[in-house]
């Protein structure tokens, strides 16, 4: 290998380095992880991401709409270091937050300036529907809480249910007389309620504010019935002779 070549290397290996101290420690560990010859290894770019932009929130359509896209299934999507190559060809390093989750719809940012869109990639699962003659939608309910007792990723619609295959969970679902049928589709299951990175369940309000207005309110000491000496709870009002 050629001093060029030697320098192009090391420097991919420090990129990765630089992001993930504990992935890459030196040139040959940066050919081993790709896979590649010293030959092919100087030749690679690799296009760094590490900003993702839930639903492309705040950025112009014409934008979005010139974006490369890059379609990952449910598997990848829940990682947050991972390789990929996008529809113009070009190989991805995301290097996003622990702990992110890439939805259909979130908008990659490169240290390029470069947007690339996420899609939810078509993948096997099994959709579990009720019975149209006599189930109901409490059948699904009760398989929601079953299947949540058992912590599999779920995803949730009006009509039915969606989790990866399982047979054990298959035949489970069956005998609870639900319709459990094998079908190719993306897969967006449900975060936790305490989630982060703005999806599913991801968002709440604050609600601690100052109220710059008086209330009447009660404040009730602990009563004991037996004892006749226990004072009366006193309550705040417009006679109260003190500030509020």
């Amino acid at each position: 290998m050629n001093l060029v070549s030697q320098a192009k290397l090391q420097a991919g290996a420090q990129l990765f380095r630089k992001n993930d101290p504990n992935l890459i420690t030196d040139v040959n560990q940066f050919q081993r992880f790709h896979h590649v010859s010293p030959r092919n290894a100087a030749t690679i770019t690799m296009l760094h991401v590490s900003k993702l932009i839930p639903q492309g929130a705040g950025l112009a359509a014409a934008l979005l709409k010139r974006a490369s896209t890059v379609e990952l299934d449910w598997d990848v999507r829940q990682k947050s270091r991972f390789e990929a190559t996008d529809s113009s060809g070009r190989q991805l390093g995301i290097f996003l937050p622990r702990g992110t989750v890439a939805r259909g719809g979130d908008v990659l940012v490169a240290h390029d300036g470069s947007l690339i869109k996420v899609w939810a990639a078509a993948q096997t699962v099994l959709k579990i529907t009720a019975y149209p003659e006599h189930g109901t939608a409490f059948d699904l309910i009760r398989a929601a809480y079953h299947l949540g007792n058992r912590h599999v990723p779920i995803e949730l619609k009006p009509d039915h249910l969606k989790i990866e295959p399982d047979h054990v969970l298959a035949e489970m679902l069956r005998a609870m007389q639900l319709i459990v049928t094998e079908v190719t589709e993306p897969f967006e299951p449900e975060n936790g309620a305490y989630a982060t990175g703005g999806h599913f369940g991801g968002h709440h309000h604050g609600h601690e504010h100052d109220h710059d207005h008086s209330h009447d309110h009660v404040h009730t000491p602990p009563v004991d019935p037996l004892d006749p000496t226990t004072p009366a709870p006193h309550v705040h009002g417009p006679d109260c002779d003190h500030n509020h």
